[in-house]
């Protein structure tokens, strides 16, 4: 009862009810006002025309344009209304601004490593390639001088970010798509109060979406009495709002710009499997020490700076000011972040350069697996032409229709020769590919259109460091305590799933 109680009662409940009860006022008096003036309604069908029109000219998804095109012609109302409330994938024209601005500055003390670059083109001209694209397009470089060290769970990575935290003397920089009260947060949040007293300066960025089912309502106050610097990111109003849809999911942890760690481990109970909502919880990352954290700062700079509108000396945060003795040198390390207001879908051009420049295997973890026909295609040619693509899915779903989305897409890649394994143990969170022996990538970014276009991510490329070893092993230990899938599983769904799951792919990009 007491659950019921909570749900019920629940901030997300409540912002959900509210927004859901605006749509509908503001449907019935659009479709009453069309129903009695003739000339209103083909005015509004006139104007879904043109939207459908607009949208078709879009140089974008031409998923996403199927899927809101189907809708606005169906439901020229519903779907006019459900499209400038989450249809667009940029912010407001004043919000991009801010943005943009903070960026530059940002921008402007982003050292380029030459020698670095120079080494990678005589290692391989077309990783060279990858990382060029990286560097010019999602405007972070490529370093060497970085040490760096795989976590294949949440649990064998949080005594090390525990340690880090302790280690800290001048900054702590901490943004996460989810932050709940638990045994894993209290923990990092009386270490977080004992650095403020001793004059380390803390910051802390939580997106508002991801928190509303784990945290009390402007939660940040809270922190803050404490002497915690916490701002939360998009705040969610239960108001119609064009910027609902775009969400900070970003995992960014730095300790005075020298170590830093990423992955898809949030700061909530069940990444560490201190409480088990879908059997174990399996999720991954990487660990940094040396230049190339300042990628991962100067993108944190850059959102705290947005929220908060404020500029600094950007300078005073970068490695080198603090650590005096030479960094490691493990490889080639080039953290990347994704953002939904340059329209450079820089994360899914990572994972498709990676699957298009395979030559013996390709290696992924990912919680959903919804992707548009590139990807598709990608991962069929490169299984057709002799690549070992293997991927694996969740066991156990966290969320039922996003999983029978997910297994909508087996049969196609099946077919061409992909292998698709489901964790058998529970739900798989992590977001990597392994290539090759030589390439790696960990972060943030799902296989799913809200990763992929909508969300702020991150992540970190890897070529000839030890962490490309630690993830195949990885992989080969998950392998082999997963259920591969086949054709006949496919096959034998009942009729009304596939009827259903032929839906859900239709609308897969408004999911």
């Amino acid at each position: 009862m007491k659950k019921i109680a909570h749900l019920l009662m629940g901030r997300l409940t409540i912002v959900g009810v509210s927004i859901l009860l605006q749509i509908c006022w503001l449907f019935l008096v659009l479709w009453k006002f069309s129903y009695q003036f003739t000339y209103a309604n083909l005015i509004i069908r006139a104007a879904a025309i043109v939207l459908v029109l607009v949208i078709a000219n879009k140089w974008e998804n031409p998923a996403n344009k199927l899927s809101w095109t189907f809708l606005i012609l169906l439901s020229p109302i519903l779907g006019i209304m459900l499209y400038f409330l989450f249809g667009r994938s940029g912010l407001t024209k004043h919000t991009r601004e801010q943005m943009d601005a903070v960026n530059r500055e940002v921008d402007a003390c982003m050292p380029v490593d030459e020698e670095a670059v120079r080494l990678l083109q005589e290692a391989d001209p077309s990783v060279l390639r990858q990382s060029k694209y990286i560097a010019d397009w999602g405007h972070f470089p490529v370093y060497r001088n970085t040490a760096t060290k795989y976590y294949e769970s949440g649990e064998a990575m949080f005594p090390d970010m525990l340690a880090a935290l302790e280690s800290a003397e001048h900054f702590i920089f901490l943004e996460y798509f989810i932050i709940e009260e638990g045994h894993m947060f209290h923990q990092i949040e009386d270490i977080l109060e004992k650095k403020v007293k001793e004059g380390v300066e803390v910051r802390l960025i939580y997106d508002d979406v991801g928190c509303i089912g784990t945290l009390p309502p402007r939660y940040y106050k809270q922190l803050q009495k404490k002497g915690i610097k916490c701002a939360a990111f998009n705040p969610f109003r239960p108001l119609l709002s064009v910027i609902m849809n775009n969400r900070d999911h970003r995992k960014i942890f730095v300790v005075d710009g020298a170590v830093g760690f990423t992955g898809g481990i949030n700061l909530a109970d069940e990444y560490i499997n201190e409480v088990k909502r879908f059997g174990y919880w399996k999720d991954t990352g990487v660990r940094i020490e040396g230049e190339a954290v300042w990628s991962l700062t100067s993108m944190f700079l850059s959102m705290w700076n947005y929220i908060v509108h404020s500029t600094e000396d950007y300078s005073r945060f970068m490695p080198a000011q603090h650590q005096k003795a030479p960094f490691e040198n493990d490889g080639f390390v080039q953290p990347y972040g994704d953002s939904p207001l340059d329209h450079e879908n820089v994360g899914e051009n990572i994972y498709l350069n990676i699957i298009n420049r395979a030559k013996n295997y390709v290696y992924i973890f990912t919680p959903y697996l919804i992707i548009d026909h590139e990807m598709l295609t990608a991962l069929c040619n490169a299984a057709k032409d002799g690549v070992d693509v293997r991927i694996v899915t969740p066991g156990i779903p966290d969320k039922k229709m996003i999983f029978l989305l997910t297994q909508s897409y087996y049969a196609p890649l099946i077919q061409s020769g992909v292998k698709i394994y489901q964790y058998t143990p529970g739900f798989i969170h992590a977001k990597c590919f392994v290539c090759d022996d030589e390439i790696a990538t960990v972060g943030s970014v799902n296989l799913d259109f809200r990763s992929l276009y909508l969300h702020f991510e991150c992540g970190v490329f890897f070529y000839r460091s030890a962490v490309v070893a630690q993830v195949k092993e990885d992989c080969l230990n998950t392998f082999a305590c997963s259920e591969q899938m086949t054709a006949e599983f496919c096959r034998n769904r009942p009729v009304p799933v596939r009827l259903l799951q032929s839906v859900l792919r239709l609308l897969a990009p408004l999911l």
